[in-house]
């Protein structure tokens, strides 16, 4: 007797095709997000590292782990059409630490015609005011420097509730003394998870080095801290490399007038 052939059941049809289009579709937005973030990076052996090249303002950012610096190296060196137009040099930490080679940097930096900005290693634990009072102590902006930074990446075991309060508390104080909006430095992980929309008015500076590709975060950012580990003349330590994301009139009305 000849076998009946089986008749599969129209719910495990329409399961099968309900999971084929799913994968699909997850395909296709995976290669969307991956399309909308890479960007084409190219290795400069003079600076050690990859960059990206859809950029057309770099700079670097030191403290006094990179030691005493020659400014003048720093700003004759160009590879190819590439030159380090600005540098974020810290300023200050917590309530009352200064930076070593703060004034030294500042001061070099600014003779050798870099566009500077002084930022503040902050502690999420201590009294925002306070430790924009210790900012304001030791950094006279002048016209052609960047807006002040607030580098914020460590929780130390504060609420964040708490975190916020002081970061608007730091940023308040700065913005009412400088008549300008300070940056916030920090990476996509902590500035999702702890800082959000509350801080969306502001510039973002944000580190993303671990991955080849733009920084993945949703909101707008105009410094992107892209590498770790260059290479810049002048310099004897290993140093932060930094992307402008626009061109010289967006940087020229960025800077304080």
């Amino acid at each position: 007797m000849a076998r009946k052939k089986k008749t599969i059941p129209a719910w495990r049809v329409f399961l099968v095709v309900t999971i084929l289009s799913l994968a699909a579709a997850g395909a296709i937005y995976g290669y969307a997000q991956w399309k909308a973030y890479r960007t084409h990076f190219v290795r400069y052996a003079a600076f050690g590292i990859d960059i990206p090249v859809h950029y057309t303002i770099h700079g670097i950012d030191v403290s006094h782990h990179q030691d005493v610096i020659d400014w003048k190296e720093v700003s004759a060196m160009q590879v190819e059409d590439m030159r380090l137009r600005f540098t974020f040099i810290k300023a200050t930490e917590g309530l009352t630490k200064v930076d070593r080679l703060f004034q030294r940097n500042w001061n070099k930096a600014g003779e050798e015609g870099i566009h500077r900005g002084a930022y503040h290693f902050f502690l999420p634990n201590k009294s925002g005011v306070k430790q924009a009072e210790n900012f304001i102590a030791q950094v006279n902006l002048q016209p052609g420097d960047l807006p002040p930074v607030l580098d914020v990446e460590k929780l130390y075991r504060v609420k964040p509730a708490d975190l916020r309060l002081r970061v608007w508390e730091w940023i308040h104080t700065i913005e009412r003394h400088y008549k300008v909006k300070p940056i916030i430095y920090t990476n996509v992980d902590f500035y999702n998870q702890y800082l959000g929309e509350a801080f969306d008015e502001y510039p973002l500076w944000v580190a993303h080095y671990l991955q080849p590709n733009k920084p993945r975060i949703e909101r707008p950012w105009i410094f992107w801290q892209h590498s770790e580990t260059g290479r810049v003349n002048g310099v004897r330590a290993k140093v932060d490399f930094n992307v402008f994301n626009g061109e010289s009139t967006d940087f020229s009305k960025l800077l304080i007038n």
